[in-house]
This record gives C-alpha cells, sequence and structure tokens, in this order.
C-alpha cells in the first residue's frame, strides 16, 4: 500500500430497508488512488474510535484530512484520536439537505397551482422536477422555458431556486475558508430577510456544523472518493446475491479494487 494523508468514512446498509448500517472507511493516496482499510459492523463512535487507535503512530500522523458526512459519531471519533486532522463534511451532503428544502417547497406550489390553474395551463408546467433540480447554467432552452413558466406563477418557488443557486456559486468558487464563512453568513441573512422560509432546517444545519463545512473552502477535499468505494461495495453485494459476513465483503472489495495489481503473475514479471 502506498502513502496517503486523505481519510474517508461512510455508511452503507448490508439490508435494504432494513438500516443495518456499516460503516467503511477508505484512503486516498497521493496519487488518488483507493485503499479500502475497513468495513466494520456499524458506525457508533466506539467501534470508529477503536479502530482507529489501531492505525500506527506514525500513520497517524499523516493524515491532515477526514472527510465524512454529518454523523456525530465519526466526528467525535476523529476528534478523539486524530484531534489534528481537519475534518471536512462533504460538499453533497451539505447541497443535498439545501436541495431537499428546496425541492420542498415545489411540491407543495405545484400541489397548489394544480389546484388553482385550469386543466391545460396546468399540463405546460409538467416534467419540472430535473429542470429544477438542475443548476442554472446546465439546463437547456426548452427545460429555461419550462421553469421560466412555473416561476411566472409561484415567486416563492424561484426565490427558493435562486438562493439555491447561489449557494451553489459560493462553493464553486469561495477561496478560503474565511470567504466561505463571510460568503455563506450572508447568504443566511439575505435568505432570513427574505421571508422565505423552506430552508429553516439547512439554517439549523449551519448552526450545528458551518465550521466543520468550511474546511471544505481550505483545499476542496470531498468524499466523491468513499462515494465511490460505496457504489463498489453496492454492485459487490448484488452480484453476490447480499454478503452479510464483513469479512467476507472487505476482501471481496480489496480483491475487486487490487487483486489484478497484487496478484497477477504479469504484474509480479513486472518487478
Amino acid at each position: 500500500m502506498g502513502t496517503f494523508s486523505i481519510l474517508g468514512i461512510d455508511e452503507i446498509a448490508l439490508t435494504k430497508g432494513h438500516g443495518d448500517f456499516v460503516a467503511s472507511i477508505t484512503a486516498r493516496g497521493v496519487k488518488g488512488e483507493l485503499y479500502p482499510l475497513a468495513v466494520l459492523p456499524d458506525r457508533t463512535k466506539q467501534t470508529i474510535e477503536a479502530w482507529l487507535k489501531t492505525i500506527p503512530t506514525a500513520i497517524q500522523r499523516q493524515i491532515h484530512t477526514v472527510c465524512t458526512d454529518m454523523w456525530v459519531g465519526y466526528v467525535n471519533a476523529v476528534r478523539a484520536v486524530l484531534p489534528h486532522a481537519a475534518i471536512v463534511i462533504d460538499r453533497f451532503h451539505v447541497a443535498e439537505h439545501s436541495h431537499e428544502d428546496a425541492d420542498s417547497v415545489r411540491k407543495v406550489e405545484l400541489k397548489r397551482l394544480k389546484q388553482e390553474l385550469p386543466r391545460d395551463e396546468h399540463k405546460t408546467l409538467k416534467q419540472t422536477l430535473w429542470p429544477f433540480r438542475k443548476r442554472a447554467a446546465e439546463l437547456t432552452p426548452e427545460e429555461q422555458t419550462r421553469l421560466d413558466a412555473l416561476f411566472a406563477h409561484s415567486p416563492a418557488l424561484k426565490a427558493a431556486y435562486t438562493f439555491r443557486q447561489q449557494l451553489t456559486t459560493i462553493f464553486d468558487t469561495a477561496r478560503s475558508k474565511a470567504e466561505g464563512i463571510r460568503r455563506i453568513k450572508a447568504w443566511r441573512r439575505r435568505v432570513e430577510a427574505s421571508g422565505v422560509t423552506c430552508y429553516a432546517p439547512f439554517l439549523k444545519l449551519l448552526d450545528n456544523w458551518l465550521d466543520l463545512i468550511a474546511n471544505y473552502f481550505r483545499h476542496r477535499h470531498r468524499s466523491g472518493f468513499v462515494e465511490g468505494l460505496n457504489n463498489k461495495l453496492k454492485v459487490l453485494k448484488r452480484r453476490c446475491f447480499g454478503i452479510y459476513h464483513l469479512g467476507h465483503l472487505f476482501q471481496r472489495i480489496t480483491l475487486d479494487m487490487h487483486g489484478y495489481r497484487r496478484f497477477s503473475p504479469w504484474q509480479t514479471a513486472q518487478h
């Protein structure tokens, strides 16, 4: 295994619909290579902390960043064992919460418009789900036209969409943690002054997590590499019709990702 300084912690459900989450821990190497390190039986602070303590001290000192979602067990475990490491709340998970809040307005407004508008006029407002979730720059002319028609009937929905786009722009363009925090706080003040209420859950989230969210702006690290591993785990589960033994699951994902490099006779012949 090569050297690494970035860890990612995430979870995956072994059985669909049962909430039996296991935690996956992944390292990213200096050249972007991925190393699955562990699949743990649960995502409690005690389990994560105990595993982190098994990392040799010399390697612990090399870890400068840990990417995770907003799960307090992960955060507290990292703080206990790797107090020098920057904890980065993944940008994707932050966006997911803001998108859910904006989408709640879309559902309410479409229901209202269905009751208030003539049937033919309401039909023109269909097929707006995916355009509404897209970035403005990614919209086709047809999608932009559909959104404009929808926003003409719902200023509240247009405001929610605009604020969501502004937040995305901050994450795309802020050049430091201090700038990111300043601009997010200014965004928050605009939201509160506008009277738009759909972002109330997201604003509460910012109260609790802004400092760790803003760590993203330092080096723009994110958990995409962990999500990639989890997707591989999901495919592996389907391919094997379920794997419930964690040791076997870890063995299979390790072989899938590194088996050829480690065990191929052709690779051996080159050394």
